[in-house]
């Protein structure tokens, strides 16, 4: 399963440490095997791209603190449930929207799923 995230109204944007804490729990979460995490600050807005590297493939942040924006990717393979990523990370970031597009890979199909909470 291959999740598209974004984020609207993100807060902590350019908290690495947060933002990395948040990687290593998701993938925890999600029963994934972590093999590394890797991230980049970048000036001069502090926006932060990270990404967990997972034998089960990945997930990534890429934020954007000046547009209070984020979107993230989690693909997974195996038994592990990309969807137990979604606690850890929203907890992180506390959007007030958050839109998620799935997709089945190996599947001819995919959704939209919308989710506000404002």
């Amino acid at each position: 399963m291959h999740l598209l995230l974004e984020m609207n109204n993100a807060r902590f944007l350019t908290d690495s440490r947060r933002i990395i804490k948040a990687l290593r729990q998701a993938s925890k979460d999600a029963h994934a095997n972590l093999l590394a995490v890797h991230h980049h600050i970048f000036t001069p807005d502090g926006g932060v791209t990270a990404f967990a590297l997972l034998a089960e493939s990945h997930i990534s942040i890429h934020t954007w603190p000046e547009s209070s924006y984020a979107a993230l990717d989690i693909f997974m393979c195996g038994a592990c449930d990309p969807l137990a990523c979604l606690p850890a990370l929203t907890s992180a970031l506390l959007p007030s929207r958050l839109v998620i597009t799935r997709v089945m890979r190996g599947i001819a199909s995919c959704e939209a799923l919308a989710l506000a909470s404002d």
